[in-house]
C-alpha cells in the first residue's frame, strides 16, 4: 500500500463551507481563515515535524517557528498556541522533552502569542509542533490566489535546508557546518509578514515541505498565472549547493521533482544542482511574496534594514493561459 493522500480523500467528502470560511481547503493555502466579526478573522493552522538536529532546544524552537509561519504567510498575527507532542515513552530523559518545550515556548513568546495548553501522545517516533490561532484584518489576508501579472517574487530565506539536514543526520557534515542554517530556520517570519502587509503584497506562501517548486506551483494554479524564477537570483545555502554536487539528496526531493516535472520548464543553462534545490523540502523556510515592483524594492530595503540580508527579488509573475513555472539562468 502506497502513501495516503489525505487531500485526495478530503476532496471526496462533503465538507461544509459556510460564508464565514474565507479561506478553506480549495487553494491549498497555508492556513484557514474564519470570519468572527466585522474586519476580524481567525487564522487557524497546525503542524509538527520530526527532529531537525540533536539539540532539543533548537529543535523545539525550529518546530514552533515552522508552525507559526503558516499564520505569518496568511498575513496574520499569532495569538495563541497549543503544544502538539508525540513523545517516545522510553529511551529519552525528561530533560530532553523539557528543552524541546522550552525552545517552542521561547518562539511562541517572541511571536507575541501565548501558550495555553496542548496534547501529548506516546509515539515511538519523536515529533513536536503547534496548533496556532491568529487574527488578521480583511485587507491583510494573503492567499495563494492573489498573484498578478507584473508582480515580482521575493523569497525571504535561502533554500536548501532539506539537503543540509539530511547530510547532517547521515554524518556527511558536522553540526558546525549546519548551525548557520539551523539558526536561520529558528528565526520567525514575523518581520517579513509585517512588512508585506505594510507594502500591500498581493499573495504569499511559506516554503516548507513541498519545496520552492511545489509551493510556487500552488500559487500559479490558484492565481491562474505563470511564475518565472531566475536561478542566479534565488537565495540558497552554499553548503546545500555543494552537497547536491556531491550527490546528496532526499527521497522527497526526487519524488517531488518527478511529480512536478511536466509543469516546470527549466532553461537548459540551469545547472542540475540548482534544479534539484528547487524541489528540496524545506522546514521553517521563508515567505514567497508576490508584490508590485516598486513596493517590492521598498520591502527588500526594509528587510535589509531589519537585518534580513538574505532575502531577494528572484522572479516575476506573468500572464499565462495555464499555470506554469519557468526557471531561467
Amino acid at each position: 500500500m502506497g502513501p495516503v493522500d489525505l487531500h485526495e480523500i478530503i476532496r471526496h467528502l462533503d465538507v461544509p463551507s459556510p460564508p464565514e470560511v474565507l479561506v478553506g481547503m480549495k487553494t491549498s493555502d497555508d492556513a484557514g481563515v474564519y470570519r468572527i466579526g466585522p474586519d476580524l478573522n481567525l487564522v487557524l493552522t497546525a503542524d509538527f515535524i520530526l527532529p531537525t538536529c540533536d539539540d532539543p532546544y533548537l529543535y523545539g524552537r525550529i518546530a514552533a517557528a515552522n508552525s507559526l509561519s503558516d499564520v505569518y504567510a496568511m498575513g496574520g498575527t499569532p495569538k495563541a498556541a497549543l503544544n502538539l507532542c508525540c513523545f517516545p515513552p522510553r529511551g529519552l530523559d525528561k530533560s530532553v522533552f523539557t528543552e524541546i518545550l522550552r525552545g517552542g515556548l521561547d518562539a511562541i513568546t517572541e511571536s507575541g502569542a501565548v501558550l495555553i495548553g496542548g496534547h501529548t501522545v506516546k509515539d515511538n517516533e519523536l515529533k513536536y509542533g503547534l496548533a496556532v490561532t491568529g487574527i488578521v484584518k480583511d485587507k491583510d489576508i494573503k492567499t495563494n490566489a492573489g498573484a498578478r501579472a507584473g508582480d515580482v517574487l521575493i523569497l525571504t530565506k535561502p533554500i536548501g535546508t532539506g539537503v543540509v539536514m539530511s547530510a547532517q543526520k547521515s554524518g556527511l557534515i558536522g553540526e558546525d557546518q549546519a548551525m548557520p542554517v539551523l539558526q536561520r530556520m529558528a528565526q520567525l517570519n514575523n518581520v517579513a509578514a509585517a512588512l508585506m502587509n505594510e507594502f500591500g503584497a498581493h499573495a504569499a506562501t511559506d516554503i516548507t515541505g513541498f519545496g520552492l517548486a511545489g509551493h510556487a506551483l500552488e500559487v500559479a494554479e490558484a492565481s491562474g498565472a505563470g511564475l518565472r524564477f531566475y536561478s542566479k537570483l534565488v537565495p540558497w545555502w552554499a553548503v546545500a549547493e555543494e552537497l547536491v554536487k556531491r550527490g546528496v539528496s532526499t527521497g522527497v526531493t526526487l519524488a517531488k521533482g518527478q511529480a512536478l516535472d511536466e509543469k516546470i520548464v527549466f532553461d537548459g543553462s540551469v545547472a542540475p544542482e540548482q534544479r534539484s534545490l528547487f524541489f528540496d523540502p524545506q522546514t521553517s523556510g521563508g515567505l514567497l511574496i508576490a508584490i508590485t515592483q516598486d513596493a517590492g524594492q521598498h520591502l527588500l530595503q526594509r528587510l535589509s534594514d531589519a537585518g534580513i540580508n538574505d532575502a531577494a527579488i528572484c522572479g516575476e509573475v506573468f500572464a499565462s493561459e495555464r499555470p506554469v513555472l519557468e526557471v531561467g539562468p
